[in-house]
């Protein structure tokens, strides 16, 4: 996937304007009212690639918006914009940047971060200050459980990364003539806070569908073998192997479930996609599930964007690159507010927080409905299956737009 653009001058030129705190939006010439959200991400440290996705996703949504009208509240319209400051991929620079766009910005509405990490170190602040922020890339389900009013979250929350295969499994078992509670499931998750997230909802999953869990292992956060968890595989031959370690993790079993011979018949695994292991690991790779937040064959679609698929192809003629969920997610997080405002008739910050609780909407990136914690209620997680070396959706299968391969190939 292309990730860099092709002119190196108007990149460097965007990387300048976030670091000098400058504002990306309309021409002055086109309206002179402009509401002006805040956004501090990573344009430099280790998660700058994704903090350039996510700042692509929040322009494109200001473009398009912009092009398509603006936005009309109290039968006044305006355009939007976005004030960005890099916060270089640390949490204590992101909170005093939001405390900047806040308090000398005068920013009344803020954009999430990449990372659970940076989100939950802006949270505080705009918990503080009463300003709503809605965010797509912070997952962690601690952003959830502290109470706050004025987070809200327009991904699946990571607790249900791999709900879609443990409930895969089950469909696929009653296929077969099974009882679902007679699978043997065995679960390896990195000891992380994201991987212990996904731990926790799989295990809920297997309590509710009344799965076996024969095994359930705590891997090292330096990553760097498995085999001690699929010795233990091979010698009990569980239904399912479920496992979170990142990238790296995702790399790593699919390397060593075929050097050590381990079979099972069915794998998933998170960012299997990230990792890119159907393009560098070949027919090693064919078969296994991988949770993601979207895709561009799903069939939602909106009035700014039209199709999934549409958005795709015009994120791609902007930028240079496929879009990837972090993008989608970003873009979306800005619909959200869009459709918040025009339904609060005000710009108070108050009356638009409630406008936000109370979203029931569907975009090109999926249906948005907040519970009370302001987790996404309405969007399932995706779920890809490799075959022949392409990440093709299989489940949810309201979605897929292929047939769920099972068992996998030895």
């Amino acid at each position: 996937m292309k990730r860099i653009r092709s002119a190196a001058g108007l990149f460097a030129a965007a990387t300048l304007a976030l670091v000098l705190g400058l504002t990306v939006g309309p021409p002055a010439s086109v309206r002179a009212d402009t509401i002006t959200f805040g956004a501090a991400i990573s344009i430099t440290g280790k998660y700058s690639t994704n903090g350039a996705n996510t700042r692509d996703g929040y322009d494109l949504a200001v473009e398009r918006v912009n092009a398509k009208g603006g936005v009309m509240v109290a039968g006044k319209k305006y355009d939007i914009a976005v004030k960005f400051y890099d916060d270089e991929s640390t949490p204590a620079r992101g909170a005093q940047l939001v405390e900047r766009l806040i308090n000398q910005d005068g920013v009344k509405f803020v954009l999430g971060p990449y990372s659970s990490g940076l989100t939950k170190s802006i949270a505080p602040v705009t918990e503080k200050y009463r300003i709503p922020m809605v965010e797509g890339n912070g997952a962690a389900r601690e952003l959830f459980t502290e109470g706050y009013r004025y987070i809200f979250a327009v991904l699946s929350t990571s607790d249900q990364y791999l709900s879609s295969a443990m409930d895969l499994a089950a469909e696929q078992a009653q296929k077969d003539g099974r009882d679902p509670k007679s699978l043997k499931v065995v679960f390896a998750f990195e000891n992380d806070p994201f991987s212990q997230d996904v731990r926790a909802g799989v295990l809920d999953d297997a309590k509710r569908l009344g799965m076996q869990v024969i095994i359930d292992d705590k891997l090292p956060t330096e990553l760097n073998d498995m085999s001690a968890t699929l010795n233990k595989v091979r010698a009990l031959k569980p239904d399912l192997l479920v496992v979170s370690g990142h990238a790296k993790g995702a790399t790593l079993v699919t390397r060593q479930t075929k050097e050590m011979r381990v079979y099972v018949p069915m794998l998933a695994m998170t960012h299997c996609d990230s990792a890119k292991i159907a393009e560098t690991l070949g027919k090693d790779a064919e078969g296994i599930l991988c949770a993601s937040q979207w895709d561009s064959s799903l069939s939602y679609a909106d009035k700014w964007f039209g199709s999934a698929a549409d958005y795709a192809r015009d994120f791609n003629k902007r930028f240079g690159y496929l879009p990837p969920y972090q993008a989608a997610e970003s873009t979306a997080a800005v619909l959200v507010f869009v459709d918040a405002l025009s339904r609060a008739g005000s710009l108070d910050t108050e009356a638009v927080r409630n406008a936000v609780a109370g979203t029931d909407m569907q975009t090109f990136y999926g249906n948005v409905k907040f519970d009370s914690t302001g987790k996404n209620i309405a969007k399932p997680m995706v779920l890809y299956q490799i075959q022949n070396s392409e990440y093709k959706v299989v489940a949810p299968t309201k979605w897929a737009s292929a047939k769920f391969m099972h068992p996998m190939p030895q």
